[in-house]
């Protein structure tokens, strides 16, 4: 491919980024971009008004940029503007650009400081730009203002990561060099969707504003938080020279004056800058484009085709055709049915690979929720020995009894056996919204006939709920029938005779082998970025310890982890973390490892979490009931 097809692809791109925008959608495609990522006051602004050489970013305190930019930059002679929203219409004027900014995004959003994901498309021509396409997001923020909702940063979280987890988006994180780089907000999203840092460009702001005897040299130099694309510093203008409308071409020069000038920076001053940026930007934006179009032109041929074929089985419809509109009711049934069926026994074509559903989260509640139901009635074996005393003295009276009576047998094991009914009963609540959560997922195919869809979910769910009750009527009267004659003569029943033999033969069996229980990938959450920060491990659970190794090859053993004494809690997971996190600590407050007293342990989903859980508890390693929250543990 040639220079100049080369420089034919931003514009390419650019061209079917408004045609999906004014379709209102993106046709199910991935555009190649670079979306700008950092929190608020990073610079953001800064820098994208560098690289067009003008003021025309909305600017002000709390959240300013509140729908996603798509700001299209294109060489050209003359200098004006363009709005995707104001066909035919030139700005020659950028004060005006920013006021229509303002408007549009009001006209959306309100004028309560909300946000929308609903993008404004910029293009902005002029001789100073190269051919370059960016999509400014908001700002990361974490306390709400004015009249925004309390989830505001989730919400903000959530927007961005529609943008950044798609392969073929590259991600611009910005961050201030006055901040701690180690928790840049912006990094810590770039690493979430791209741990090994092959879509990230670092962007390293106010380095001008460092602490004196500081610098980012290490950062720049891609060896403190290394990414595959490097790091890029740049310095932008101050609020005061903003304010006093310094120009953006003198502050260009103060710019390459400063690198120039400075003892840490100078050797690496031609690889820092603005225009350095703009330039490396342009070429990476052009390669991605490049390597990425045969893949999408293959998907949008495949989805032309598909359209066609979608048109012509159109063409002879009739919709008055009474027959036609009773089939068709028939066939969306029908397919519910199946639906439901198939995410039940888990025969589905289409496999959700990102949660647990149906027949599958079913099949946990079962197996590692009720089990956690168990573990929580936990006796104090104290009390029950006071309970037995008193049972075997009251059934004795005034006499002395020689020995046991099998009343005060029976009557403790009653109560025991009764407390069954609370788990199972909340088991079966689960159960039943879960049959009700699949229903809805099931009637999303009728969304385009909302009656249809309401009325589906509406008898379907009725008819759960009238089965609830029959079915908790007999799971307690399974366990009246339990509780009604006690069989001693079972063989779970050892008796005093066979006991102490019985648990030498345990006690043995266990002692001969360690059975490996488990076997996963864990990362360790809680190792400060000094001492290398969070990594994973290939970890091995068996009866006696938990290890971890360097990778599943189990060749090189870091750490080898006793179980005695663990026990396992819940930590609570941040809006600012895609990981779900379980923790084991010492109920004699040791250290756990090393000089932790916790060892965070993080999986990928709850899901994974719950897994490894139901594994410590055959180990032996209970859950802690006086800090975790079991209730939310499989809600999620």
């Amino acid at each position: 491919m040639g220079n100049r097809e080369m420089e034919e692809l931003i514009p390419l791109v650019n061209r079917l980024q408004d045609a999906f925008s004014a379709l209102g959608q993106s046709c199910l495609l991935e555009l190649p971009q670079i979306a700008v990522v950092g929190g608020q006051s990073a610079g953001k602004s800064s820098v994208l008004e560098n690289f067009v050489g003008r003021d025309f970013l909305p600017r002000g305190s709390g959240i300013v940029t509140r729908r996603p930019l798509v700001l299209q930059l294109i060489t050209s002679k003359a200098e004006y503007a363009e709005f995707l929203h104001c066909k035919g219409k030139k700005f020659t004027d950028f004060d005006e650009v920013r006021h229509e900014i303002e408007a549009e995004t009001d006209r959306v959003t309100g004028m309560n400081k909300g946000i929308s994901s609903i993008p404004i498309n910029l293009r902005v021509y002029s001789p100073h730009v190269l051919n370059l396409t960016l999509i400014d997001l908001p700002g990361i923020t974490k306390v709400p203002v004015g009249d925004q909702p309390p989830d505001i940063e989730y919400q903000i979280r959530e927007m961005i990561m529609q943008f950044i987890t798609r392969e073929n988006c590259l991600i611009l994180a910005v961050t201030p060099a006055n901040t701690d780089l180690a928790n840049s907000d912006a990094l810590k999203l770039a690493k979430e969707v791209d741990p090994q840092g092959l879509r990230t460009i670092g962007v390293i702001t106010k380095l001008d504003l460092m602490d004196e005897g500081t610098d980012a040299r290490d950062v720049l130099e891609n060896k403190l938080l290394p990414l595959r694309r490097g790091y890029v510093g740049v310095v932008n203008r101050s609020q005061k020279d903003i304010d006093g409308k310094k120009d953006i071409k003198a502050a260009m020069l103060a710019e390459r004056k400063f690198f120039l000038s400075h003892p840490a920076y100078r050797h690496i001053a031609d690889r820092m800058g603005t225009p350095h940026l703009q330039k490396v930007l342009n070429q990476q934006l052009t390669n991605h484009i490049r390597d990425t179009l045969p893949n999408f032109r293959n998907k949008l041929q495949g989805q032309l085709l598909s359209i066609e074929h979608e048109v012509e089985a159109y063409k002879n419809f009739k919709p008055e055709d009474p027959t036609r509109k009773t089939k068709a009711l028939l066939q969306m049934v029908q397919q519910f049915a199946v639906d439901f069926e198939k995410r039940i026994e888990g025969s589905g074509d289409q496999v959700d690979t990102l949660e647990l559903s149906g027949g599958a989260k079913i099949n946990r509640i079962f197996h590692e929720r009720f089990p956690f139901e168990i573990v929580k009635m936990e006796f104090n074996e104290k009390e029950l020995r006071r309970e037995i005393s008193y049972a075997i003295k009251n059934i004795h009276g005034i006499r002395t009894g020689l020995f046991t009576p099998d009343m005060a047998f029976e009557a403790i094991v009653k109560k025991q056996i009764v407390k069954l009914k609370g788990p199972s009963l909340k088991s079966v609540d689960l159960v039943i919204q879960e049959l009700i959560n699949t229903v809805k997922k099931c009637t999303k195919k009728l969304a385009n006939f909302p009656r249809l869809c309401e009325e589906t979910e509406r008898i379907v769910a009725n008819h759960i709920r009238e089965r609830e009750g029959k079915t908790k009527d007999q799971v307690l009267l399974l366990i009246d029938i339990q509780v009604s004659y006690i069989n001693t003569n079972h063989e779970d029943f050892i008796g005093f005779a066979n006991a102490q033999q019985r648990s030498s033969q345990v006690h043995k069996k266990n002692t001969i082998g360690n059975q490996v229980i488990r076997k996963g990938w864990l990362t360790i959450s809680n190792i400060g970025i000094m001492k290398g920060g969070s990594k994973g491990y290939w970890f091995v659970l068996t009866a006696e310890s938990l290890s971890w190794y360097k990778d599943d090859e189990e060749k090189e053993k870091k750490y080898m982890l006793p179980l005695d004494n663990l026990k396992v809690r819940d930590v609570e997971k941040s809006f600012m973390s895609s990981k779900h996190i379980f923790a084991l600590f010492n109920t004699e407050q040791r250290n756990v490892y090393k000089d932790y007293r916790f060892l965070e342990l993080a999986c990928d989903s709850q899901e994974d979490v719950d897994s490894w859980k139901a594994s410590l508890l055959r180990a032996g390693v209970y859950p802690d009931k006086s800090l975790v929250s079991i209730d939310l543990l499989f809600l999620n």
